[in-house]
């Protein structure tokens, strides 16, 4: 089983990733294979909806988010990772995440999904929510952990001196890996996975 977790810091060791490489420390403990893909510092455009990646699969700017995308039928599991941005996720990962599950959103359904921020000070529960809206509404399983998932710190070095954030991603790896097992376990005995009802569309102005 394989857990791909994503950084959407545009630096690439900071506090973000090392929160993520807590995780995926645990993650490895219990004999779950991890990648750390960073989503980078070019620029990332916006979804324009235009439904070309309905047709193809693809979106037609072929940059980071098709990179990501044709990874994700590998993967079992997903951590999304983003430093605080005046309480919202980073940019480069909103635009990234906007345009991975437009259209795509069914690759990602019965599979578990987590995410972490980290800040300097405040604003990381609106930015934890952001991201956890990714999940809820494309059948994923959201893992959970012993606090919202979240560090705080100014640089690499202070984050590591949140204990309690440090324990809580360290939660979040164990309780992902133990989710992960026992959804293999429920295949192996046969337990079917839920059938869906064929989408219900409603608009409010008629």
């Amino acid at each position: 089983m394989k857990v791909i977790l994503v950084n959407g810091s545009p630096h690439r060791k900071g506090c973000t990733y090392t929160t993520l490489k807590e995780v995926a420390g645990e993650l490895n403990k219990n004999g779950i294979d991890t990648e750390i893909f960073q989503v980078g510092t070019n620029p990332v455009a916006g979804c324009i909806a235009c439904g070309a990646c309905l047709k193809t699969g693809k979106c037609f700017r072929d940059d980071v988010v098709n990179d990501f995308l044709d990874k994700v039928s590998e993967a079992d599991g997903f951590i999304f990772g983003s430093p605080v941005h005046y309480a919202s996720a980073s940019g480069e990962i909103t635009s990234f995440l906007d345009r991975v599950f437009y259209g795509r959103g069914a690759l990602f359904a019965n599979k578990v999904g987590a995410s972490v921020v980290s800040c300097r000070r405040g604003g990381a529960t609106a930015a934890f929510d952001q991201l956890n809206k990714y999940f809820t509404m494309n059948n994923m399983i959201v893992v959970s952990s012993q606090y919202w998932n979240m560090v705080h710190g100014n640089n690499s070095d202070e984050v590591v001196q949140d204990l309690e954030g440090m324990q809580t991603m360290r939660t979040l790896g164990k309780n992902m890996a133990w989710i992960l097992k026992c959804i293999e376990a429920g295949k192996k005995a046969g337990v079917e996975l839920p059938q869906r009802e064929a989408p219900i569309k409603t608009n409010y102005i008629r």
